[in-house]
């Protein structure tokens, strides 16, 4: 069929060569499909003529209507047809029908069957895959047949290689004999690939498998398994993971292969063997799902026969929370573990060693209720609790009712009401129920640059204790009762002011509070410590009437708490680029309750001064700086120094110093640390990060952490060595360990996290993470 002649007013095709004009034949031709863009803002610009091109301001899909079918377009520079029958083309050859694409030297079209033979030089393309081979037999309506040797490409998802054969199943499945993958973007000599004798390739599952499967990096095996799963993006896929490997001074070399369940989109299920050269293999499990009205985990760990202790040793974490709709709500946490060294010995916790190990395991049950004004709260709580540290006291069981209202005609107020029966596995402990009920009232004066808030709250308490304890003070009741009120009155001004410093302009502000409280004293010796523990001091607590964190002691006091704040505003954005504070509290009596009998009694007339600084300069430097500095002893009582630098992405230096003078909460041992960390680039794709945990007083190192991270573009290497606190030895010595952490990412394959990654994140404060693979192309960016 010749090619259609344009009008002559299409200046353009007067001027092409005849040699070059294709000769196109339309085979079938049941309907047209005309391309129409909704809103007039969609509308397609015409630039000239009728005949002319018209601008598109974006590709859109427009399926045909039902029962319609796609024309066959048949191009090339030599063609010899049969009418109705079928069509050869030789020279640039191409047939088009819908999104599929056959191109090649030479090509034959049979209309009957619909089958496509394409020789020499062909590429095929449907939806965005590109598979490229000497030949080419493909049904062009079903996308079925096969081709020899292709090399192919998914462009949506960027997975690419080649092979000796491959069958073409439908438009998003395809079978490949004695092929290659991988999902590496390097158009040659890709780091990593999979070879194996089968590949099934589904693309709108997102998803591969090969038999007999080995994945080679840099030229070199890896890892083999007679069968493996993998996506063909980022998304979740039922398969073997990476293996994580390390070495620990505790536990020797470990390795361990998770393989993933994708049960369903909201369920999966992680399964592990760890390999363990001085202890054995223990068998980790992680179920999680998540619902609209529910979420939550399971994972359990066991080891059968442990080398070292010859026991067998186990852990269990369960959490759930579920929403029962009205308000209603309800949750779960049960953790155990098996022995007292367990999490020392045998935690997954990548960041024990900055938190210490985990020596309290919540085991607790719960319903609630939030509704406006109400809150409540039933539960059942216990511990386990790993020695050396103190059990606390379980609830068994505690009901907690709160209701609060705000602005009723200026005022606030509510009440908490609390039934708690106090238990606890120490021996010789005492034990009882408590009955509180705590209201209080509040009404609020707010103006332009002031406020005054007066706030009047009572403490009930009733205590029946079943068990006392015999270091209990001499004449212990079994049943009492305590009734606290306290006084509170809260004002400040704010003035600002417009500045300039530096050659830029701000918004300065000047904030005095002046903040009293007035509670009487009432002796509190007979109550039991159940939640109650002595408060911090610091800008967080200053503003509070009780100096005690709990319900069983009631601070009394006769105070005035004196501070003032200036902050220094960018006017344009905003952003506070920096905050000074002073405060102080003057008493004008001394405060008589204590929280054990026999302590002594603050005489003092006013509290050590708290001076902050808070400030943000340019190119990326912030500071924090934080001191407690009694004048009657001339002396710091707490200090805090802390300053970070980082002027882009995956640039931070830190530096910190922590002091704090020996007290009876330290045991009278003083902390005295300089804490550095950092992450830094030593050249192009390789950054180093580091933490340094040093105790001046001992001169010792408390924590530490050394690593590298190379960036390639097909794959990443994390390379961690840490030392870390593990609790104390049997005469009460600190004990460290090492262990030594490297995880290898094939990017486009799969990406789990061994702890390197999360060590980082909590070692270096603004730690980022290398960047990411770049997206795939879309499958219109090279469209052919």
């Amino acid at each position: 069929m010749p090619p259609r002649q344009f009008s002559k007013k299409i200046p353009c095709c007067e001027r092409m060569p005849r040699k070059r004009q294709l000769a196109a034949a339309l085979i079938a031709v049941p309907g047209l499909v005309q391309a129409q863009l909704s809103g007039a803002a969609a509308q397609p610009q015409r630039l000239d003529v009728p005949w002319g091109l018209r601008l598109a301001p974006q590709l859109e899909e427009h399926p045909l209507a039902p029962g319609q079918q796609p024309p066959v377009f048949l191009l090339g520079k030599l063609v010899t047809a049969t009418t109705d029958q079928d069509m050869a083309v030789r020279e640039a050859a191409e047939v088009r029908r819908n999104t599929v694409v056959i191109k090649g030297d030479a090509l034959h079209y049979d209309q009957d069957t619909d089958m496509a033979d394409a020789y020499g030089q062909v590429h095929v393309i449907n939806n965005g895959n590109t598979f490229a081979g000497p030949e080419a037999h493909l049904k062009v309506e079903s996308n079925e047949g096969y081709m020899i040797a292709p090399k192919y490409r998914f462009n949506v998802t960027g997975g690419s290689g080649s092979a000796e054969r491959v069958d073409l199943l439908d438009n998003e499945r395809s079978r490949f004999t004695q092929g290659t993958y991988t999902g590496c973007q390097c158009a040659v000599n890709p780091a990593w690939y999979i070879k194996g004798s089968e590949f099934v390739f589904d693309t709108g599952a997102d998803e591969g498998t090969a038999r007999n499967g080995v994945l080679f990096f840099q030229g070199v095996p890896v890892f083999a398994s007679p069968w493996m799963s993998f996506p063909l993006s980022g998304e979740r896929r039922s398969g073997i993971l990476p293996p994580i490997a390390s070495m620990s001074s505790n536990n020797g070399f470990e390795i361990s292969a998770p393989y993933y369940f994708n049960i369903a989109p909201n369920r999966d299920l992680t399964l592990t063997p760890r390999l363990m050269t001085k202890r054995g293999v223990q068998v980790q499990a992680s179920f999680r799902y998540l619902s609209p009205t529910y979420a939550g985990s399971i994972t359990g760990e066991f080891l059968p026969n442990d080398r070292i202790t010859h026991t067998n040793r186990y852990a269990l974490y369960i959490q759930h929370s579920q929403n029962f709709g009205g308000g209603f709500g309800g949750y779960i946490y049960y953790n155990k573990v098996s022995d007292n060294t367990y999490p020392e010995d045998l935690s997954s916790s990548v960041n024990q060693f900055l938190n210490g190990t985990q020596l309290l395991y919540q085991q607790e049950v719960g319903l609630t209720y939030n509704n406006g004004p109400w809150s409540v709260l039933a539960r059942e709580q216990n511990w386990q609790t790993l020695s050396p540290s103190v059990a606390p006291y379980g609830r068994e069981p505690q009901l907690n009712v709160k209701y609060t209202k705000y602005n009723v005609h200026g005022f606030d107020f509510g009440v908490e009401a609390d039934y708690s029966r106090f238990r606890i596995t120490t021996a010789d402990t005492t034990e009882g129920d408590r009955v509180l009920f705590n209201p209080y009232l509040s009404y609020s004066v707010v103006g332009p640059g002031y406020f005054v808030t007066p706030k009047v709250q009572w403490h009930l308490a009733s205590y029946n204790l079943n068990h006392i304890a015999s270091t209990a003070p001499l004449g212990q009741p079994k049943n009492f009762t305590e009734s606290i009120p306290t006084l509170s009155f809260d004002t400040g001004l704010i003035f600002d002011r417009s500045v300039r410093l530096f050659g830029q302009s701000f918004i300065q502000t000047l904030e005095p509070r002046l903040y009293y409280v007035y509670t009487p004293y009432r002796n509190q010796a007979f109550a039991p410590l159940f939640d109650t523990g002595e408060s911090d001091f610091g800008m967080a607590e200053i503003f509070q009437p009780n100096t005690f964190v709990g319900n069983d002691r009631i601070a009394d006091a006769n105070r005035l708490t004196a501070a003032i704040t200036t902050r220094f505003i960018n006017p344009a954005t905003g952003d506070e680029r920096a905050r000074f504070v002073l405060a102080q509290q003057y008493y004008f009596e001394g405060q008589r309750v204590t929280l054990l009998p026999g302590q002594s009694t603050s005489q003092a007339k006013h509290s050590d001064l708290i001076a902050g600084a808070s400030i943000k300069l340019g190119a990326g430097f912030a500071s924090e700086t934080a001191f407690q500095y009694n004048a009657d002893n001339n002396q710091f009582v707490k200090t805090s120094v802390g300053f970070g630098f980082s002027p882009a992405a995956s640039k931070v230096i830190n530096v910190s110093y922590r002091y704090t003078r020996a007290n009876t909460t330290l045991d009278y041992q003083p902390i005295n640390q300089i804490v550095m960390s950092g992450q830094w680039p030593f050249m192009r794709r390789v950054y180093g990060v580091g933490r340094l945990n040093y105790d001046v007083r001992s001169r010792r190192v408390v924590d530490s952490l050394i690593g590298l991270q190379y960036d390639a573009d097909c794959w990443a290497l994390g390379v961690g060595l840490q030392r870390f606190a593990n609790g104390v030895n049997t005469l009460g010595a600190p004990v460290s360990s090492t262990r030594i952490l490297a995880q290898l990412t094939f990017k486009g394959l799969s990406s789990v996290d061994n702890g390197l990654m999360n060590a980082f994140r909590a070692s270096v404060p603004g730690y980022a993470p290398l960047p990411p693979p770049p997206p795939p192309e879309a499958r219109f960016t090279n469209y052919e």
